[in-house]
C-alpha cells in the first residue's frame, strides 16, 4: 500500500476546517467556486470529477487525489473509467504523472470499497 488514503482524507479535513475558521472569507469564496464548478448541466458530476482526478494527478497533489477518487468512487466511476482517465493524466504529465496515476488508482480502489 502506498497510502491509506481514507486516513489522508481524515487528516486533511482537520486543516481544511482549520483554514476555514482562519480565514473564513477566502475558504467561503472557494467553497462558492467549489460548487460553481460542479454546476451546470453540460457535463454530469462524474464527469466533473474524473476531470479534478486527472488534474489532481498531473499537478501531484495527493489531497486533491484522495478527495476526487472519492468523489468519483461516490458518483459511480468504474475502475474501468478511472484507468482511462489515468491514460489521459499520464500522457498530459509525462513521467511524474505514472507515479502519482498509480497513487490515484489505489486511491480509488481504497474508497471506492
Amino acid at each position: 500500500m502506498i497510502e491509506d488514503w481514507r486516513e489522508l482524507i481524515e487528516n486533511m479535513n482537520g486543516g481544511v476546517r482549520d483554514l476555514r475558521h482562519g480565514a473564513p472569507d477566502v475558504m467561503k469564496s472557494f467553497s462558492e467556486m467549489a460548487r460553481a464548478a460542479h454546476g451546470g448541466t453540460a457535463l454530469d458530476g462524474k464527469t466533473k470529477e474524473l476531470i479534478a482526478l486527472a488534474i489532481a494527478v498531473a499537478t501531484r497533489c495527493s489531497p486533491c487525489i484522495a478527495y476526487h477518487a472519492e468523489g468519483a468512487a461516490k458518483k459511480g466511476a468504474s475502475r474501468e473509467e478511472i484507468l482511462e482517465t489515468m491514460a489521459t493524466a499520464i500522457y498530459m504529465g509525462a513521467g511524474p504523472s505514472v507515479m502519482y496515476a498509480a497513487h490515484a488508482l489505489e486511491a480509488f480502489d481504497q474508497l471506492a470499497a
